[in-house]
């Protein structure tokens, strides 16, 4: 058992324009962050990871980067930065910083001079071509909709962008640019940061020649994934990257890869790749959706047996040969508990029940700032109070195409990354204490109910149940690098399993009612005879522990040690 402290970790992600204002301009800041580190660690997290806080024209709220080496005027200054990474060190905090090493804002110096002339030294830091008959290079479709390609009339060539058309994709083919990244990284590092999560990592390397996707429909464009996803010379600037910069630090790492399966995940992740420490996998996020991509509009109705299968799949195929990254919601997703919960009638239940699912598996657990307090999915009456630019292109593309709009607004309002992005609710204060000004996106209007003081003051509450939860996984390695084994694979409203630690006698089971019924749960023969200790539950069971069957409440978890 390769026993290291990331896997021990647990990782809370802050948005940091919408985490906590400190100086009434209505966006989330640095010394904001600073003003609530002690809650964190009361909670019980070890490493903050911080999504983007570059300088940046906020064109993709922080993902399209203007200057790598300096902060975003909003969050703060550099200083504000330093005393952020002291003061969570000495609360043994960690800091994850988030990095984009596919693309950079069309405002970076070295876009500009790249667009400035042909000639231009730099021209090569980014993907240039003509195009061919007065169309597009080629046929590939942005993740944001529309063609991956926008003409720049001064040099009447295209830049290639995998997203916005203000973020430009870099060329990991051009070396002086590569070995600037490594330098830049390598400054973060020697200023103490202890890792990093690599956001659309598995795009930096693009089909040679960048030939035309598959089009059996003649549309415009298409989606054309497996030209700029997860090719194998991704695996070699990884490892050189390795190599060259963090081999040397006791860093985390973590790769947002979509697109793929465990085994191909373990091409990033084996225990002798030498490339990243975990990835971030989404075949669970499309659970929900007709396809990936711009099908995440389309709903779908989801099953338990399906998130079995791919759960499962992904915690037997990684065990002691790589390591998972184990969440349910980020900065991109909806809310888990209006998601995979109910955030109406069983929201505190469900919550704690999803919470228990993702802290007691094998993996990494990430945490997603309000989900210990069971922030919940917003429903804003207009698309004027939206702020994502994808959620504006897919109403501006519904529009163009006369989609129904109450039938657009539904999937916004079910899918939208706003979801996860309005602002964090501290109390029942104007703009739930996030801030004296007006905020840069509203406020979820249940905030009066659901926020942090009246959360840390209910020893019941959701907050409570996690820091628990957190407390039992540093108290049970068996919760950290035990073996996951399935059980009741086709139950279709329960999700049951063990995790047994090699060479000890220790094992815990894990049994959870995804739904609002009360299906009954019998022990296995094999299981019967082993004493029972209750580490935790949502509900406070008042029945024969020694029973065997047992009827669980709507929604309800519990965690058993066996010996």
């Amino acid at each position: 058992m390769n026993e290291t402290w990331w896997k021990e970790a647990a990782v809370y992600e802050i948005y940091p324009v919408s985490f906590k204002d400190s100086n009434g301009d209505g966006k989330g800041d640095l010394q904001g962050i600073i003003s609530k580190l002690d809650y964190l660690k009361n909670l019980g997290i070890d490493v903050i990871w911080i999504c983007p806080i570059y300088d940046s024209p906020g064109k993709d709220n922080g993902y399209d980067i203007s200057d790598f080496y300096a902060i975003n005027p909003e969050f703060g200054t550099m200083s504000d930065f330093d005393e952020l990474l002291k003061q969570a060190h000495d609360r043994g905090l960690k800091i994850m910083m988030d990095l984009v090493l596919n693309h950079t804002s069309d405002q970076h110096p070295w876009f500009k001079e790249s667009r400035s002339s042909i000639d231009n030294p730099k021209r090569d830091y980014y993907i240039w071509k003509k195009g061919v008959n007065g169309l597009f290079p080629n046929n590939w479709e942005s993740y944001f909709s529309g063609s991956v390609w926008e003409l720049d009339e001064n040099t009447d060539e295209y830049y290639m962008h995998l997203y916005s058309k203000y973020q430009p994709d870099l060329n990991w083919n051009n070396d002086e640019m590569v070995h600037e990244l490594y330098k830049m990284i390598s400054w973060w590092l020697q200023k103490g940061v202890d890792g990093f999560r690599l956001d659309a990592i598995a795009h930096i390397v693009k089909a040679e020649g960048l030939p035309n996707a598959d089009n059996p429909q003649h549309l415009p464009v298409v989606r054309a994934y497996q030209l700029f996803s997860n090719l194998e010379k991704v695996h070699w600037m990884l490892k050189k990257l390795n190599e060259e910069v963090w081999m040397d630090y006791n860093i985390m790492t973590v790769g947002e890869t979509s697109g793929l399966g465990p085994e191909q995940a373990l091409e990033y992740v084996g225990d002798a790749r030498h490339e990243l420490n975990m990835v971030f996998q989404f075949e669970h996020m499309n659970l929900d959706s007709a396809s990936a991509g711009t099908g995440k509009w389309v709903p779908r109705a989801w099953t338990l047996l399906e998130l079995k299968k791919i759960i499962s799949n992904w915690q037997t195929t990684l065990h002691k040969k790589g390591w998972n990254a184990n969440y349910l919601g980020n900065h991109d997703q909806p809310r888990p508990v209006s998601r995979f919960g109910n955030d109406q009638q069983y929201r505190v239940e469900s919550a704690k029940m999803l919470a228990t699912f993702m802290l007691t598996l094998e993996g990494t657990p990430y945490i997603y700032q309000g989900e210990e307090i069971g922030m919940t999915n917003v429903a804003f009456e207009t698309i004027g109070d939206y702020r994502d630019v994808e959620t504006l292109n897919y109403y501006e593309y519904s529009h163009l195409h006369g989609k129904p709009m109450d039938e657009t607004m539904a999937a916004i309002r079910a899918k939208s990354r706003d979801n996860a992005r309005t602002p964090m609710q501290w109390d029942a204060s104007p703009q739930a204490g996030f801030t004296t000004g007006d905020p840069w996106i509203k406020v979820n209007p249940n905030y009066s109910e659901v926020n942090v003081e009246a959360a840390m003051s209910d020893p019941n509450s959701i907050f409570h149940y996690y820091r628990r939860l957190l407390a039992l996984r540093k108290t049970h390695k068996v919760m950290v690098y035990g073996e996951y084994k399935l059980l009741l694979p086709l139950d279709s409203e329960l999700y049951v399993y063990t995790r047994t630690l090699d060479g000890s006698e220790d094992q815990i089971i894990v049994i959870l009612n995804f739904f609002g019924e009360s299906p009954v749960f019998e022990w296995p023969e094999d299981l019967r005879d082993l004493s029972r200790e209750l580490l935790i539950s949502n509900y406070s069971p008042n029945l024969d522990e020694e029973a065997d069957e047992i009827q669980l409440q709507p929604y309800e978890a519990r965690v058993y040690r066996l010996y």
